[in-house]
């Protein structure tokens, strides 16, 4: 542990609605800003009326997805510990947690922009699609990963926010972001005509500037908070104990992702029209996801900072309320979806083939909101907590009866074998956190 705050310098607080409302509101608004930009993306590539370039472009983003959410660890490991050390009223901390995020992220991009020639042939073998799908995947990950450095500083600069629970800044910085992505990607990809190039050229940018701007913000605030020790920044245990939670939230990650990565596979082993279609309806899962997104961010900030001002009244109100408020929204989520997704499905896609393959297994993509929901809060409540090595482990218990799952439902049942195995993997996600929840709530505080 850190030698800073004691808890007896933490900030008393309590829990209500509208604490979880104002963190919750603006990020959900936040959140729904990126899959907004997938969206965009797709329905950008789809103009082209050419499914093997939209299939190119959701397996290139799969990729992206597979390497980098697998370094989320540097946006929510960092709320969490911000969090606990904002509980605790350690100002000093606050800044060395970030920092030290910021090395981590400088330090992976690097490598990540060396290894992208590797990165792209290794998505195209697993892949397995037809070979122009491969082509437009490849020429989308080589320009895409230039932008390493500047995500993984960017995940830094919001899980430092939201650890102060500043939902009202995390929605700027990510309504910059995607804003300046959604516009050079209508610019570049469709105006100019240069598809799948122009698509990723625009994220690169926005990267890109997004990351100025909230370094600009965040070192000006550090003018006025106490100077930062070396010591403090180079504390041996703090860094191993970042590293520790950062490698447990990696692996989970990267649990998560394989399991959308053989989504993926086994879709496109079914054919190209049903990579398309499920492409076109991940959206309406990405953007549950990131709909239920503002309450799990209200749930790790309110959890993380309870377990630094060890308030267990607090806590124990933070993950009711989330709970409460998550659940009415996935319920409204679904709605939504069932009634409108045909309407978003034609917006999405000109293809005809595609729209029709869609349209029969929207019912599945629709109810994504009610079975994820469970496990969308109780990973926000342990990241909160940094109880990282129970996430981990039932991540991978979940990822096995995904597998399970998918290799026995696929081969009778097709894409909708496929489609339930998702849900299988959201339920068993949600349920067995609820499960260790309780455990812990025993010896917690």
């Amino acid at each position: 542990m850190d030698t800073g705050a004691t808890p007896a310098d933490a900030r008393p607080f309590a829990v209500t609605n509208r604490s979880v409302l104002a963190i919750a509101v603006p990020m959900t608004l936040a959140y729904l800003t990126t899959p907004l930009l997938g969206i965009v993306d797709t329905a950008v590539v789809g103009q082209f009326g050419d499914a093997a370039l939209l299939g190119g472009l959701a397996a290139g983003a799969l990729v992206f997805d597979v390497v980098f959410s697998t370094f989320n660890f540097l946006r929510s490991g960092t709320t969490g510990l911000v969090a606990q050390a904002f509980g605790r009223g350690d100002e000093t901390e606050e800044q060395a947690v970030f920092w030290r995020a910021v090395l981590i992220a400088v330090a992976a991009g690097i490598v990540l922009v060396v290894l992208a020639p590797l990165i792209a042939i290794a998505g195209q073998k697993f892949i397995g699609g037809e070979a122009r799908v491969g082509e437009a995947m490849g020429v989308y990950i080589h320009i895409r990963m230039l932008a390493a450095p500047f995500t993984l500083i960017n995940y830094a600069i919001l899980g430092y926010v939201l650890g102060r629970g500043e939902g009202g800044l995390g929605l700027m910085l990510q309504a910059v972001l995607n804003g300046i992505n959604i516009v050079l990607c209508i610019l570049l990809g469709l105006k100019l005509g240069w598809g799948v190039a122009g698509v990723a050229w625009a994220t690169v940018t926005g990267e890109c500037l997004a990351m100025l701007l909230g370094l600009a913000i965040v070192v000006w605030r550090f003018r006025a908070a106490p100077r930062l020790p070396r010591h403090r920044l180079l504390d041996m245990p703090a860094f191993l104990r970042m590293l520790s939670l950062n490698r447990d939230i990696m692996i989970r990650s990267f649990s998560l992702l394989a399991a959308f990565a053989l989504f993926t596979r086994q879709g496109a082993q079914f054919g190209t029209l049903t990579l398309a279609a499920n492409a076109v309806l991940m959206n309406f899962f990405l953007v549950a996801g990131y709909f239920l997104d503002g309450f799990a961010t209200a749930a790790e900030q309110l959890a993380g900072r309870a377990i630094g001002a060890r308030a267990e009244t607090a806590f124990r109100r933070a993950v009711r309320l989330t709970l409460f408020w998550g659940f009415g929204l996935a319920g409204t989520a679904t709605l939504i979806f069932w009634l409108g997704g045909a309407g978003l499905i034609s917006l999405i896609t000109t293809s005809p083939d595609v729209r029709a393959v869609a349209d029969i297994y929207l019912p599945w993509a629709a109810l994504t909101p009610l079975s994820g929901v469970l496990a969308f809060q109780m990973d926000g409540v342990f990241i909160g907590a940094t109880w990282s090595r129970d996430m981990r482990n039932m991540m991978l218990v979940s990822f096995l009866a995904f597998s399970a799952a998918l290799f026995s439902l696929a081969p009778s049942l097709g894409n909708r074998g496929l489609w339930a195995a998702l849900h299988v993997f959201l339920l068993v996600r949600g349920f067995s956190l609820l499960a260790i929840l309780r455990l812990r709530l025993r010896t917690a505080f």
